[in-house]
This record gives C-alpha cells, sequence and structure tokens, in this order.
C-alpha cells in the first residue's frame, strides 16, 4: 500500500511541474517576444525595398505602430 501511495505522490507531483513549468516558460516567452519583437525597422525596410517600394520613415513608423498594436490586442484577448 505504502508503494502505491509513494507512486502516486510522485506521479502527480510530476504532473503539477510540468503544468506549473509550461505556464511559466510560456509568460516568459510572451514576456520576451513583446520587448524584443522579431521584426525590426531595417527588416521591414529591407522587404520593402525588396517588393519595390520606396520606404519613408513615415510609412515605417506606421507599419510599426500597427503591428504593435495588433500585439496589445492580442494580449488582451
Amino acid at each position: 500500500m505504502n508503494l502505491g501511495f509513494g507512486i502516486l505522490i510522485f506521479v502527480l507531483g510530476l504532473v503539477i511541474g510540468l503544468v506549473i513549468g509550461f505556464f511559466v516558460a510560456r509568460n516568459s516567452m510572451k514576456s520576451y517576444l513583446a520587448k524584443n519583437p522579431p521584426i525590426s525597422e531595417e527588416m521591414m525596410k529591407s522587404m520593402m525595398m525588396s517588393m519595390g517600394q520606396k520606404p519613408s520613415q513615415k510609412k515605417l513608423n506606421q507599419m510599426m505602430a500597427q503591428m504593435k498594436q495588433q500585439s496589445e490586442q492580442s494580449q488582451k484577448k
């Protein structure tokens, strides 16, 4: 009986640890991506140039603001 109870406690602790670890890792990745977005202004500028558009600073600022707004909206949901 003690062996079965010990195994149950071990498995239960393992499952709880995995769930807590998942949520901590998820939260840390969300905050990291919010602070360091994967696309920078330089990357957008080169993308626009490759598409044949002339990137102006106003257009780049507008696109960055839209990306920031979309990320904030997705975090609220």
